[in-house]
């Protein structure tokens, strides 16, 4: 169903890009055809219209780590999406990559995730079990491909193959033989574009530093626990040398900014360096190719080193394990109370359960932000509400 789109270049044509990158004017096209626009490339309308989604701007009210109501300094859905787009938009302009794409890539990625973050995918992939399981990469471009409704000819967004083949990070075997040419690469252990593997890396920096800063921030983490790993230690002593009398918030930030520039600067020549070995000369060859976007073999560790610190001190942390504990508690109750009466559905949702009343409920509780989830939670159990 989808179609190359060659458009009679009306709009400025993306200068500059490398021979691998994705070219909109050769996309493999969107799933239902469009006439192209006069003003805009087929990957910045694909941007744009994500930006309007009402799932991007659900973003805003669901939670990275902490709870929504929990603060509101930290980080949200929204947040981070904004932060990794602008990460992969850096690395993009350094490598030649198409940076529209790559933008919608990263604004994208997160639409699926439920109401507070991983708990919430847990409990509802265990309450999805005897129905085909949930998870929030598939459920994101079932967002973009059917549960947005912003348009009279179709379902959905309407997006270019490229930004789809982006936001599915990962499938299994079983979903991707249902999903199509999107999910073919995964049968056949094929690579996605640059963009979307770059994408994919940028996400990686953001969470593992932002989610240190906002650890900081609540006080679950301690600025000494950091200081034993070099990645964030070896910053923060150049910080010091620099400012001594630097205020320990202002070098917390200091410290982030100087690992991220770190992070990116390898990461954007290991790719680099794997691109000029590989020498792809278009984007199908990226494909066929091993994975080209990737850290240095001396950065990895580092970065792993990290990720494995705050798996074990901040994402289960007694306080946060006690609030997921909560969270998960209210998806799962969410869930039953819909399957058990559907018709307490709201009508446009219950519409959509007459054939499959589990793949509709958890649409809709995925939806959800984390302050709406617990006010349906108290409308259905607390006597009081209404």
């Amino acid at each position: 169903m989808a179609t190359t789109v060659q458009a009679p270049h009306p709009f400025p044509t993306d200068r500059g890009l490398a021979p691998y990158a994705a070219d909109p004017l050769h996309t493999r096209g969107r799933r239902y055809p469009e006439i192209p626009s006069t003003t805009r490339s087929e990957f910045q309308r694909d941007r744009d219209r994500i930006v309007h989604s009402t799932a991007f701007r659900r973003l805003e009210y669901k939670t990275q780590v902490f709870i929504n109501h929990e603060g509101d300094l930290f980080r949200t859905r929204l947040t981070h999406s904004l932060e990794v787009a602008q990460i992969a938009r850096s690395i993009a302009r350094s490598l030649g990559l198409n940076e529209d794409l790559i933008e919608a890539i990263s604004l994208a990625h997160d639409l699926g995730h439920t109401p507070f973050g991983h708990a919430g995918q847990d409990a509802l992939n265990l309450a999805m079990k005897a129905y085909g399981g949930f998870e929030h990469n598939l459920q994101s471009l079932r967002v973009v491909d059917e549960l947005e409704e912003r348009y009279g000819a179709h379902d959905g967004l309407n997006l270019c193959f490229e930004t789809r083949e982006g936001i599915l990070k990962h499938c299994s075997l079983h979903h991707a033989r249902q999903l199509g040419e999107v999910g073919q690469r995964f049968i056949e252990r094929q690579q996605p574009s640059l963009e979307a593997q770059v994408a994919n890396l940028a996400d990686e920096i953001a969470y593992n530093n932002h989610d240190i800063d906002d650890g900081l921030r609540s006080g679950l983490l301690e600025f000494d626990q950091l200081m034993e790993f070099e990645l964030f230690s070896a910053h923060a002593r150049e910080a010091l040398r620099l400012y001594p009398d630097l205020p320990q918030r202002r070098l917390i930030n200091e410290t982030i900014r100087r690992m991220i520039n770190t992070l990116v600067v390898d990461l954007t020549d290991t790719t680099r360096a794997n691109i000029q070995h590989i020498a792809p000369d278009h984007i199908d060859a990226v494909r066929l190719a091993p994975a080209l976007a990737s850290f240095s073999e001396g950065m990895l560790p580092h970065a792993q080193q990290l990720k494995r610190f705050l798996t074990t001190n901040l994402y289960r942390h007694y306080k946060v394990q006690r609030m997921t504990t909560k969270a998960g508690r209210i998806v799962r109750e969410l869930f039953d109370a819909f399957m058990e009466s559907p018709h307490l559905l709201p009508p446009d949702h219950y519409a959509r359960a007459t054939p499959q009343p589990a793949r509709a409920i958890a649409d809709y509780i995925a939806g959800m932000t984390d302050r709406y989830a617990i006010r349906e939670h108290r409308r259905l159990f607390d006597i009081n509400e209404s």
